[in-house]
């Protein structure tokens, strides 16, 4: 399909979807757009827990690709949604994502594919990339994340060095958290403490306060709140979510995405990633890109974590490259 370089492609609807059920009571919803009998490529969202939405099918040549795009455990159209409080959480893990995306992979009898994931859609790809190597023909991640430790703090202490009104702010919603510096795992397992309060209240208002919180990090000039401006409902599932995965540090070892690229030997590989990325700084991609050879890294000189229109041409120029199609310069 034709489309000028660096433009989007038309809007497309899916043409099958369903719920798998992954165990432990979770039905995963997925959906399935593109051409049927085109190179298989998975779209692994960002959050943990923000949903996919339609926009990730719009970076594909639908004459090209088969495009699966699903919502992970607890979020989206997934059930059971971790805005209910009685939804439990314990089986809502790394591991348990990246068991569901094997088994959307063989439920829809895909052999291989390519993964598109941004934030900590990049995390789970490569998470998923070093356990399954086999399954993957090409990883395309854009703001470039291993939530390992030293990320968490940064994003949800240190860079309260460059927004302290707002980092105060964010540190008041959980006084119960009494040290005058604390750490990002005492202020994230305080938060996550109160999103299973049975005070709905409780929940609601530790909701926002970390919404809040994202927003004056992430949001860029001219674009609307990406955080708070979401439903109430989206928006505890999300909060939830994160707060439950960073809290445990998401089950990985300290480095470990990054010491373990030796497993991708052979799989390429496109980082994209902002200089101005104030959420997620631009080490993580350097590190990654000098560890794993197969990837190249582009640095998008003004983007921060959300992107921007030379951050899609970059992502469209990847995955157009790795259907074979000849990208223009």
């Amino acid at each position: 399909m034709h489309r000028e370089p660096g433009a989007s492609y038309p809007p497309v609807e899916p043409y099958d979807h369903g719920l798998l059920d992954v165990g432990d009571g979770n039905l995963v919803h997925w959906e399935v757009c593109g051409n049927p009998a085109g190179k298989p490529a998975l779209v692994v969202h960002g959050g943990p827990g923000s949903g996919c939405k339609p926009w990730p099918r719009q970076r594909f040549d639908p004459e090209l690709y088969r495009v699966v795009l699903f919502d992970q455990r607890g979020c989206g159209r997934s059930t059971p949604h971790a805005a209910d409080p009685t939804t439990d959480m314990r089986h809502n893990t790394t591991a348990h994502l990246i068991a569901d995306v094997e088994k959307l992979r063989a439920h829809l009898g895909i052999e291989a594919w390519l993964l598109f994931g941004w934030s900590w859609g990049a995390t789970l790809s490569l998470a998923y990339a070093e356990a399954h190597p086999e399954r993957v023909t090409a990883l395309v991640l854009s703001g470039v994340t291993s939530t390992r430790p030293s990320e968490i703090d940064w994003l949800y202490r240190g860079a309260g060095q460059i927004f302290p009104e707002a980092w105060d702010r964010f540190r008041a919603g959980v006084p119960e958290v009494t040290d005058p510096r604390p750490s990002a795992t005492a202020l994230i397992t305080a938060y996550a403490r109160r999103m299973e309060s049975a005070d709905p209240a409780v929940r609601e208002r530790a909701a926002a306060d970390w919404c809040v919180w994202e927003d004056a990090v992430l949001a860029e000039e001219g674009q609307p709140p990406a955080y708070t401006s979401r439903p109430e409902r989206d928006r505890l599932a999300f909060v939830r979510i994160c707060s439950h995965y960073f809290a445990h540090a998401a089950w990985l070892e300290d480095g470990q995405l990054i010491r373990d690229t030796g497993r991708l030997a052979g799989i390429p590989g496109a980082l994209i990633h902002g200089r101005f990325d104030l959420g997620a700084p631009l080490t993580t991609a350097w590190e990654l890109a000098r560890a794993w050879p197969d990837a190249e890294l582009t640095v998008i000189p003004d983007a921060g974590h959300l992107g921007g229109a030379a951050t899609s041409r970059a992502e469209l120029a990847a995955i157009d490259r790795f259907a074979g199609k000849p990208v223009a310069p």
